[in-house]
């Protein structure tokens, strides 16, 4: 599937992933390939990306490995949009 992470200041990834976990109002949540049609908000938290990613050198500070092989970015709040195996990720 792909994902695309947005901020106010740049598109901070573009990309194919494996799953994504994000940091939903009522809770994480993960979304893997074929996953239903989904429109969240999102709080302080961290979304991790898990798949075979390549982050391009002027983002990769904002970016951390995760504990579980997967890389984290962390957000304040955001929205997330799922639809047809794209997510859309705005993240401030």
């Amino acid at each position: 599937m792909y994902l695309e992470i947005v901020s106010p200041e740049a598109t901070l990834f573009s990309g194919n992933v494996e799953s994504v976990s994000v940091p939903g109002v009522n809770g994480e949540f993960e979304m893997l390939n074929s996953h239903a049609p989904i429109v969240s908000i999102l709080k302080e938290g961290y979304v991790k990306i898990f798949g075979e990613i390549t982050l391009d050198e002027d983002v990769e500070g904002k970016f951390t490995k995760g504990e579980d092989q997967g890389i984290w970015l962390a957000i304040n709040s955001g929205t997330i949009e799922l639809k047809d195996n794209k997510i859309i990720v705005l993240a401030d």
